[in-house]
């Protein structure tokens, strides 16, 4: 279940989007934007995860962010990553959405020694489990237990895995 807080567009706006600016600070958004693509980029793990932190992400020990992994920088103080999480190459960590008729802002926990796969996206207000993996190019719409591994789109369990 998705745990998300939403907000509708303003009257007479074409979509939620059209009026960003009036919802989140361009000055700040922008800074978290160039924090985010230059964290993307950064071999150095420590250096990664000071970025994030930098803007509001709650990174856990021993977490490892691979390149081109991306943090929501709309509200990246909506995410947390558990002690030795792994965020695998080019995947996607949101915590906010734009739709036509509302915006919508969620707490994204992705738990203690959980694996996010290459190339995954996991959606606003969505919490993955401690030990829980993240199958590449998986779609996570909905809270991964512990310990499992789930894959696909939208992302199911596929088995469960040993403590």
């Amino acid at each position: 279940m998705r745990r998300l807080k939403f907000y509708p567009k303003p009257p007479g706006d074409a979509n939620a989007l059209v009026r960003w600016w009036s919802i989140y600070s361009p000055i700040r958004v922008g800074f978290n934007y160039a924090i985010v693509h230059l964290a993307s980029v950064c071999p150095s793990m420590r250096l990664k995860n000071a970025l994030y932190r930098l803007i509001g992400v709650k990174v856990g020990r021993d977490v490892r962010i691979a390149p081109g992994a991306i943090m929501d920088f709309f509200s990246p103080e909506q995410i947390e990553i558990g002690d030795g999480a792994i965020i695998g190459f080019q995947a996607l960590v949101m915590a906010h959405e734009f739709l036509p008729d509302w915006h919508s802002v969620g707490r994204t926990i992705i738990g203690r020694r959980a694996l996010i796969g290459a190339r995954a996206v996991v959606l606003a207000g969505v919490s993955v489990g401690d030990g829980a993996q993240v199958g590449a190019m998986a779609l996570v719409n909905s809270d991964v237990p512990a310990r499992v591994l789930v894959g696909g789109v939208p992302a199911r369990i596929i088995k469960k895995l040993g403590k």
